[in-house]
């Protein structure tokens, strides 16, 4: 029998089998697609999700950079600037590597742990039982698995057939469009890389711009052919014809009141040319059914602004990955794999509300450029830049403080532990997705032994928090704190039991 069936092989699905080998547990990956989608669905990652890859050693393999990541110094919000540079603790990071690269370094390393991928299977049917589910494929298979987990989208398949509700919000009134395109070298502003458009000015590289007819986004990726996206709310947005590059053409002219002379990319494609007509907000009204998890997408969709879609996805994955192999392995503690939605719907919630809210604020009309007016006077002052930015990173998530009050419940400081074989930064010690004891008092040894076969420890001084000690879950959220010199050992032994299982006897 197969202990975890992921259906999906999207980022999130392959992540979640990532985490899940690194726990021990080999899982079996599936997707209706016969090979992997040459659509760049996304074209970055924004948030904390930049920090928790570099916390695998993931990206590294992204990047060639074995430096640590640095946050951005501006961003935007619902089309307004945020000045980042005045933000202690800036918590919002990018990269700019389209979604393809990353699918291709996460199915590298899912293999390296010894993974299965296998296409061309489309789920058609499940039964549950009280030890095990059965899948049907359209070709007539079956398996059985001991848990499945949907990671298989917005239209998830394994959430309909599970019965479980998607409540939200369908609207039609917007058009969306984006293409790769080509441009004249006088159309770029050398001072900027931005869009320079006779009888309107320079559009901004990789900002949202918006007019009173609508949005505009100009991405001149150094490494691939430029990319141009619209937003509009036409009266009448039905569109059932195959999108073009003259519509395209149309779509910025409308917006920015000026012609741009787009050209066909150049090189061999294929090349982004779609249209999106309307958009979803929606969340499951449960993230399990018994044996059966839903991850990502096929959870919560959301507007694409603001890139949240990825950080949100990705971060589930690495919540449910330790917690399902906790529970595979016979070892996780009451409960323990119900915290999965406890902790990450709401998650799923306040990005939501970000994208909505940022919908609101890009909206055509007088009373919006009013309310964009003012949102744009108080985004100006350092507290607030620093709140949204949190909310835009998915820093701002705390999870069940427990009873050591802060910071448990908050994701673990970029720290420094000095010991006697030298400094190691806290991003090489949590690769292996285990848990961690990180000792700055040299006490605790003997009320962590009886966890020693599951739980990691680290003695030495800790650089780059006031906490002598930590718990880190394999998500890098705290599960236990001091601040003392000899900490008392009974509410450490008391995380540990809650998150980790009983000790060994």
């Amino acid at each position: 029998m197969i202990d975890v069936l992921v259906v999906g092989a999207g980022p999130n699905g392959l992540m979640l089998a990532v985490e899940l080998a690194l726990a021990g547990i080999r899982p079996v990956v599936c997707d209706r697609l016969v090979e992997p989608t040459t659509e760049n669905r996304a074209n970055g990652l924004v948030g904390q999700v930049v920090r928790m890859l570099d916390r695998r050693g993931l990206r590294q393999r992204l990047t060639g950079d074995a430096a640590p990541p640095l946050p951005a110094s501006e961003f935007v919000f619902g089309a307004l600037p945020l000045d980042l540079r005045g933000v202690a603790d800036n918590p919002l990071h990018g990269l700019p590597v389209p979604q393809r690269q990353i699918e291709r370094m996460l199915t590298d390393r899912a293999a390296e742990l010894g993974v299965r991928v296998r296409r061309g299977c489309e789920v058609s049917g499940l039964r549950q039982r009280d030890d095990a589910v059965t899948v049907e494929f359209a070709d007539g298979a079956v398996l059985t698995c001991r848990y499945l987990v949907g990671a298989d989208g917005g239209r998830s398949t394994v959430r309909k057939l599970t019965g479980i509700g998607f409540p939200g919000v369908t609207t039609d009134r917007s058009v969306s469009r984006t293409a790769q395109v080509g441009v004249p070298p006088e159309s770029i502003d050398p001072a900027t890389g931005g869009l320079a458009v006779p009888g309107h000015g320079v559009v901004p590289p990789f900002r949202h711009t918006r007019t009173e007819r609508g949005l505009i986004v100009w991405a001149p990726f150094g490494d691939r052919q430029p990319l141009v996206s619209t937003a509009e709310w036409p009266d009448d947005p039905a569109a059932d014809t195959p999108m073009t590059l003259d519509e395209m053409r149309a779509s910025v002219a409308r917006v920015l009141g000026a012609e741009v002379p787009l050209r066909p990319p150049a090189g061999a494609g294929p090349h982004v040319l779609r249209r999106v007509v309307g958009g979803n907000t929606r969340l499951a009204e449960r993230y399990r059914d018994g044996r059966v998890l839903l991850l990502g997408d096929a959870a919560h969709v959301h507007s694409a602004i603001g890139g949240p879609g990825l950080n949100l996805g990705l971060q589930d994955a690495v919540n449910l990955g330790w917690k399902l192999a906790a529970q595979v392995h016979g070892r996780a503690p009451d409960g323990l794999l119900d915290t999965y939605e406890t902790e990450r719907r709401p998650a799923a919630r306040r990005v939501t509300m970000s994208t909505q809210a940022q919908s609101a604020l890009i909206a055509p009309g007088s009373e919006v450029t009013a309310l964009r007016e003012l949102v744009g006077e108080l985004l100006a002052r350092p507290a607030n830049a620093a709140h949204v930015a949190a909310l835009m990173a998915g820093a701002d998530i705390r999870y069940d403080p427990g009873p050591d009050g802060p910071p448990v419940g908050t994701w673990a400081p970029d720290l420094v532990v000095h010991g006697d074989a030298g400094s190691v930064p806290l991003a090489e010690l949590t690769r292996g997705a285990r848990p961690l004891l990180l000792d700055g008092t040299g006490t605790l040894g003997t009320a962590v032994a009886p966890w020693r076969d599951r739980v990691d420890m680290v003695g030495g001084r800790l650089a780059g928090t006031p906490s002598t000690a930590l718990l880190l879950r394999p998500d890098c959220y705290l599960a236990w704190a001091s601040h003392e010199t000899a900490p008392e050992g009974d509410r450490l032994r008391a995380a540990l039991t809650r998150w980790f299982g009983p000790p060994r006897t």
